[in-house]
Protein backbone atom coordinates (compact mmCIF):
# COMPACT_ATOMS: atom_id res chain seq x y z
CA UNK A 1 0.00 0.00 0.00
CA UNK A 2 1.41 3.43 -0.91
CA UNK A 3 2.23 5.66 2.06
CA UNK A 4 -0.24 8.33 0.92
CA UNK A 5 -3.39 6.19 0.86
CA UNK A 6 -5.57 4.02 3.08
CA UNK A 7 -7.51 0.88 2.14
CA UNK A 8 -10.47 -0.84 3.69
CA UNK A 9 -13.78 -2.52 3.20
CA UNK A 10 -16.79 -4.15 4.74
CA UNK A 11 -16.99 -7.26 6.91
CA UNK A 12 -17.98 -9.63 4.10
CA UNK A 13 -15.58 -8.21 1.50
CA UNK A 14 -18.25 -7.20 -1.03
CA UNK A 15 -17.17 -3.54 -0.85
CA UNK A 16 -13.53 -2.44 -0.91
CA UNK A 17 -12.16 1.09 -1.14
CA UNK A 18 -9.00 3.19 -1.32
CA UNK A 19 -8.77 6.77 -0.01
CA UNK A 20 -6.30 9.56 0.52
CA UNK A 21 -4.94 10.19 3.99
CA UNK A 22 -7.21 12.22 6.31
CA UNK A 23 -7.36 15.93 5.50
CA UNK A 24 -8.23 16.78 9.12
CA UNK A 25 -7.74 14.90 12.39
CA UNK A 26 -9.98 11.83 12.70
CA UNK A 27 -12.66 11.92 15.40
CA UNK A 28 -14.85 9.71 17.54
CA UNK A 29 -18.43 10.92 17.13
CA UNK A 30 -20.94 10.27 19.92
CA UNK A 31 -24.01 11.85 18.26
CA UNK A 32 -27.28 9.93 18.28
CA UNK A 33 -27.32 9.52 14.50
CA UNK A 34 -23.78 8.06 14.32
CA UNK A 35 -24.46 5.78 17.29
CA UNK A 36 -27.58 4.36 15.70
CA UNK A 37 -25.97 4.00 12.27
CA UNK A 38 -23.06 2.07 13.80
CA UNK A 39 -25.02 0.17 16.43
CA UNK A 40 -22.32 1.21 18.89
CA UNK A 41 -21.70 3.90 21.50
CA UNK A 42 -19.34 5.81 19.18
CA UNK A 43 -18.36 5.98 15.50
CA UNK A 44 -14.79 6.71 14.41
CA UNK A 45 -14.56 8.81 11.24
CA UNK A 46 -11.85 10.36 9.10
CA UNK A 47 -12.48 12.88 6.33
CA UNK A 48 -11.05 13.14 2.82
CA UNK A 49 -11.95 15.04 -0.33
CA UNK A 50 -14.89 13.16 -1.84
CA UNK A 51 -13.01 12.75 -5.12
CA UNK A 52 -10.22 10.94 -3.28
CA UNK A 53 -12.37 7.92 -2.46
CA UNK A 54 -12.23 5.08 -4.97
CA UNK A 55 -14.39 1.99 -4.58
CA UNK A 56 -12.24 -0.82 -5.96
CA UNK A 57 -14.79 -3.60 -5.48
CA UNK A 58 -18.56 -3.22 -5.22
CA UNK A 59 -20.25 -0.02 -4.13
CA UNK A 60 -21.99 0.90 -0.91
CA UNK A 61 -25.69 1.67 -0.80
CA UNK A 62 -26.66 5.13 0.39
CA UNK A 63 -29.17 5.83 3.12
CA UNK A 64 -30.47 9.35 3.82
CA UNK A 65 -30.30 9.39 7.63
CA UNK A 66 -31.50 13.02 7.83
CA UNK A 67 -32.38 15.83 5.44
CA UNK A 68 -28.71 16.74 4.93
CA UNK A 69 -26.89 13.45 5.60
CA UNK A 70 -26.27 10.36 3.50
CA UNK A 71 -24.58 7.28 4.94
CA UNK A 72 -22.98 4.51 2.90
CA UNK A 73 -23.13 0.87 3.96
CA UNK A 74 -22.64 -2.60 2.53
CA UNK A 75 -25.93 -4.03 1.25
CA UNK A 76 -24.81 -7.58 2.05
CA UNK A 77 -23.37 -7.37 5.59
CA UNK A 78 -24.50 -3.92 6.77
CA UNK A 79 -21.06 -2.50 7.59
CA UNK A 80 -21.20 1.28 8.00
CA UNK A 81 -18.69 2.78 5.55
CA UNK A 82 -19.23 6.50 4.96
CA UNK A 83 -20.88 9.75 6.00
CA UNK A 84 -21.65 12.69 3.70
CA UNK A 85 -23.18 16.04 4.77
CA UNK A 86 -24.77 18.51 2.35
CA UNK A 87 -23.13 21.47 4.13
CA UNK A 88 -19.71 20.05 3.17
CA UNK A 89 -20.43 18.53 -0.28
CA UNK A 90 -16.76 18.19 -1.31
CA UNK A 91 -15.93 16.02 1.75
CA UNK A 92 -16.63 12.41 2.58
CA UNK A 93 -16.03 10.84 5.97
CA UNK A 94 -15.09 7.17 6.12
CA UNK A 95 -15.42 4.85 9.11
CA UNK A 96 -12.09 4.21 10.80
CA UNK A 97 -13.05 0.68 11.87
CA UNK A 98 -13.59 -0.37 8.23
CA UNK A 99 -9.91 0.33 7.44
CA UNK A 100 -7.47 -2.52 6.90
CA UNK A 101 -5.10 -0.67 9.24
CA UNK A 102 -7.25 1.54 11.51
CA UNK A 103 -4.17 2.50 13.53
CA UNK A 104 -3.21 4.76 10.59
CA UNK A 105 -6.21 7.01 11.31
CA UNK A 106 -6.05 7.27 15.09
CA UNK A 107 -8.73 9.61 16.49
CA UNK A 108 -7.60 12.97 17.82
CA UNK A 109 -10.72 13.87 19.81
CA UNK A 110 -14.32 13.12 20.77
CA UNK A 111 -17.18 15.11 19.22
CA UNK A 112 -20.86 15.43 20.19
CA UNK A 113 -20.28 14.47 23.82
CA UNK A 114 -23.60 16.22 24.57
CA UNK A 115 -25.27 13.17 23.00
CA UNK A 116 -23.00 10.55 24.58
CA UNK A 117 -24.63 7.82 26.62
CA UNK A 118 -24.53 8.42 30.39
CA UNK A 119 -22.04 5.55 30.87
CA UNK A 120 -19.86 6.67 27.95
CA UNK A 121 -17.21 8.83 29.62
CA UNK A 122 -13.90 8.42 27.75
CA UNK A 123 -10.78 8.57 29.89
CA UNK A 124 -8.25 8.42 27.05
CA UNK A 125 -7.08 12.02 27.51
CA UNK A 126 -8.27 13.16 24.06
CA UNK A 127 -10.08 16.52 23.85
CA UNK A 128 -13.85 16.26 24.19
CA UNK A 129 -16.25 18.70 22.49
CA UNK A 130 -19.86 19.22 23.51
CA UNK A 131 -20.93 19.31 19.84
CA UNK A 132 -18.70 19.68 16.79
CA UNK A 133 -15.14 20.96 16.86
CA UNK A 134 -14.77 24.71 17.28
Amino acid sequence: MPADELTGGCLCGAVRYRTALPKSPPTLCHCVSCRRAAGAHVLGLYTVDRGQVLFTQGRPLDYRSSAKVRRGFCARCGTALSYWHADWPADLSVTIASLDHPELAAPADHTWMADALAWDRPADGLPQYRTDRP
